[in-house]
């Protein structure tokens, strides 16, 4: 069981901080506005860096596998995680927004 709690995207907070641990060529052409961007593999590198251990955090990737596995770990490092379900599919389906940092129209890979 885990010990974190899976939000639907349509319920994540306005201004929530989302954790975005797909790779660099997924985040760039698309991600939640102000996303924090961590890849998956430098997460236990990062961590104690980038995250606050006092807020919470919404992870999130394309479709969910890699957001479990980073919020099971998070959850285990004593952070406070709640995983995005369905991932940027149910995003998109909630109407959420994203953005670019291509300067193109935002899309997900």
């Amino acid at each position: 069981m885990a010990d974190f709690e899976t939000i639907p995207a349509s319920e994540v907070p306005s201004g929530a901080l989302v954790l975005d641990v797909r790779e660099e060529y997924e985040y760039q052409p698309g991600h939640v506005p102000g996303a924090l961007h961590i890849p998956v593999d430098q997460i236990p590198a990062q961590f104690e860096h980038e995250l606050d251990p006092d807020e919470d955090y919404y992870v999130i990737c394309r479709t969910g596998g890699r957001s479990v596995q980073i919020a099971a770990w998070l959850t285990a490092q004593g952070y406070s995680v709640f995983l995005v379900g369905g991932g940027y599919d149910a995003w998109l389906t909630a109407g959420h927004p994203l953005e670019s940092s291509t300067g193109e129209e935002p899309r997900i890979l």
